[in-house]
């Protein structure tokens, strides 16, 4: 049996965490004042395209790059996360998720680190803006055999797909996905409002990084981003970096959508991490920024993000003056009970997975101190 202490992200209050075979099995509150370190449940990452130079969607994607990825989320606290392939030939989507689910086999300890893989297009719109950094020569229409190919070559890892849903066949498409269980999600699309309406009566649940991947430019009333946040039956991903929305326009989608529909994502990308300059992602030049943000370089729209969740929770916290509890859930609570509704694994309680993240933070700070990470009661981070 091991134990962790510290404060937790729910309560402000010291805890004492027990768990054995990596499930808790008691959580006791401490009489001790003392300023403890917070602990949370293991971030979850829903988004994660690569990181560092090492990419989902590269053509030469290998099993220690899935393993290497997984290490260093786990030094920002995240201890799950979805592997996201971006639009690309089905050629190299089937490779990557045979190589993906192969890994996975191979090291046991993966399976709770990577619960699912989220496919991003290929379905998307062709429009530049809406189509963001994905590229063009591979956006095509809805194919259900093409999908049914994905889901056999990831051993029916994939829990996520983004789809823009005003492409020819597309409502049918999220209708027989959704009804497989997979989260359809509205993403990358330059859809009239209308479709968005059929899209969630055909069975979309979620919008995919809600108010990026769009237009410069939009109707000043009646377009897809107002009518995503107005429905009440899709929950969104959304970034906050600063970079990617506005405070303003991040403040209106928490209240509009409320707390427990939203899911924070990274969205980080290959190049996340690595020293500012433009390097070739693919077919496309990206800018890395000074600030770390990431762009299509000599335009204004963004390629992906180039900051985890450490940063992103402690910018919710900083700017928009969110409390811990809340910050934390929306990537800890919020996409277990999208995802896994029937397996309650996360929380700080007796029968939870032992999916734990040791951190500090103070007011100010731009990003939260990782002390330790833990998967499955395994731990996988440790701060020099």
């Amino acid at each position: 049996m091991k134990k962790l202490t510290g404060r937790s992200v729910f309560t402000g209050r010291n805890i004492e965490a027990k768990f054995n075979e990596g499930i808790i099995i008691d959580v006791k509150e401490l009489s001790s004042s003392e300023h403890l370190p917070f602990i949370s449940p293991g971030f979850m990452d829903i988004q994660v395209n690569g990181y560092s130079g090492l990419d989902y969607s590269s053509d030469n994607l290998q099993g220690s790059d899935v393993v290497k990825i997984t290490a260093m989320l786990a030094a920002a606290g995240t201890s799950r996360h979805f592997p996201t392939i971006i639009t690309n030939s089905q050629k190299l989507i089937i490779r990557n998720l045979k190589t993906i689910s192969r890994t996975i086999i191979d090291n046991p300890d993966l399976s709770d680190a990577i619960p699912g893989i989220h496919v991003e297009g290929p379905f998307i719109s062709a429009e530049d803006g809406p189509r963001g950094a994905h590229d063009l020569q591979y956006v095509r229409k809805p194919d259900f055999a093409e999908f049914e190919e994905w889901q056999s070559a990831s051993g029916g890892r994939i829990r996520q797909l983004t789809i823009a849903p005003e492409l020819p066949g597309a409502l049918d498409f999220i209708k027989r996905v959704s009804s497989e269980g997979v989260i359809v999600s509205i993403g990358h699309t330059a859809a009239d409002p209308g479709i968005i309406k059929e899209a969630v009566k055909a069975g979309a649940s979620m919008s995919t990084h809600l108010g990026n991947g769009s237009h410069g430019t939009l109707p000043r009333l009646n377009n897809y981003i107002w009518e995503q946040l107005g429905s009440d039956e899709l929950n969104a991903s959304f970034i906050a970096d600063g970079f990617h929305l506005p405070p303003s326009v991040v403040k209106v989608i928490l209240r509009t959508k409320g707390l427990d529909r939203l899911i924070l994502v990274s969205d980080i990308a290959v190049l996340g991490g690595t020293k500012p300059g433009i390097y070739k992602w693919g077919n496309i030049d990206v800018k890395v920024h000074e600030d770390g943000h990431l762009g299509l370089a000599g335009t204004e729209y963004l390629a992906g993000s180039g900051h985890l969740l450490n940063y992103s929770i402690a910018w919710l916290m900083n700017e928009l003056r969110l409390s811990p509890a809340d910050a934390v859930a929306l990537c800890t609570i919020n996409p277990q009970k999208l995802f896994f509704p029937s397996d309650d694994k996360t929380g700080l309680k007796p029968g939870a997975s032992a999916d734990l993240t040791l951190f500090n933070w103070n007011r100010g700070d731009t990003q939260l101190g990782i002390l330790e990470t833990w998967s499955r009661g395994k731990k996988v981070y440790t701060a020099p």
